[in-house]
């Protein structure tokens, strides 16, 4: 059972995000030096998708993921709808590589994070979500260089034909993904067992599954304060994004909940279908935007932006997929 102080921290959370956001801003724009704070983004990620990944009780993935219909239906929205509806909105801004590279780069990588939290908030079935990130942040890491290739076009393509993405998404798949992911799932077979070692395993548990609010606002502050003060000096050449990751939000409700009544997910399942169609993998390609050439500095304030729109949209997803998806009448 959470302690009271836990408790706490996860009912306030959404606002306790807002807040991190909002202080993560004052910081970017009104401290000198803000952008320093960039090189914690990578430790301070990689620590909460470990304790994401921890809370996967990974001797019962193997149930979870023969779950076929909602994985079936997980793949298909987020892995052919979304870079249709992708491709759609990134014309708005194909003659602006920058803009474009760093449209592409986010929208095209599902949320493996607080994607879980707004489904649950939201009554949908975050543990179906959380079985399925470590697949889902696996399978995006290698299929998104292809699918930048074939997106982008020829001339903006040699970006990444040329391994200027390869170096990044190899660190981000061994920093973000397999480290943690391993740290896990050793942390889970030590405290099944017996002895000081099994002890310490089941305290570190308990001491991950309590910080993960705490790790999200330090995310989510250490994110926005880094680029902040960028993305303000830059504003008039961000602007055209807004309006393409509004209307992300805007399309993929409907299109998350069309996929959930073709699959027949159960309402819970349904609800987090629409959530991971809608919310996209901004923490964890911000390093990878950060690497790109000079030429691209742009992008990691593309990224940046999104995550402000996208926590926006959230907080009206929250009202409208229940209201979209409702539990039958009895």
């Amino acid at each position: 059972m959470a302690s009271p102080a836990v408790a706490w921290l996860e009912r306030h959370q959404v606002a306790l995000y807002v807040l991190a956001i909002a202080a993560g801003l004052a910081i970017g724009v009104g401290v000198p030096g803000a952008h320093r704070l960039e090189v914690a983004i990578t430790p301070v990620l990689a620590a909460l998708l470990h304790a994401t990944f921890l809370a996967v009780p990974f001797h019962r993935l193997g149930s979870a993921l023969r779950d076929l219909r909602f994985l079936t239906a997980l793949l298909v929205l987020n892995l052919a709808v979304v870079p249709l509806v992708v491709l759609a909105l990134s014309r708005v801004v194909a003659g602006e590589p920058a803009l474009l590279v760093g449209v592409l780069l986010v929208l095209l990588a599902p949320c493996i994070d607080y994607v879980i939290v707004f489904a649950g908030l939201a009554g949908g079935a975050a543990e179906r979500l959380l079985a399925a990130a470590p697949l889902l942040m696996l399978l995006q890491l290698v299929l998104l260089p292809p699918a930048l290739v074939l997106l982008l076009g020829p001339q903006l393509s040699e970006v990444v034909s040329t391994g200027a993405l390869a170096g990044p998404l190899v660190e981000a798949l061994v920093l973000l993904v397999l480290a943690p992911l391993a740290l896990a799932v050793l942390v889970q077979v030590l405290s099944a067992r017996e002895g000081s070692a099994a002890r310490a395993s089941r305290r570190w548990e308990g001491w991950s599954g309590a910080a993960m609010v705490p790790l999200m606002v330090a995310t989510l502050a250490v994110v926005v304060a880094s680029q902040a003060g960028a993305v303000d000096d830059r504003l008039p050449e961000l602007l055209p994004v807004v309006p393409i990751y509004a209307g992300f939000l805007v399309v993929m409700a409907p299109l998350g909940l069309l996929v959930a009544r073709l699959a027949r997910l159960d309402v819970g399942a349904g609800r987090a279908l629409v959530f991971s169609g809608a919310t996209r993998n901004s923490l964890v390609v911000l390093p990878i935007a950060l690497a790109l050439p000079a030429e691209l500095a742009l992008v990691p304030l593309v990224v940046v932006t999104q995550t402000l729109v996208e926590l926006v949209g959230m907080l009206v997803y929250l009202r409208v997929v229940p209201r979209l998806l409702p539990h039958p009448r009895r």
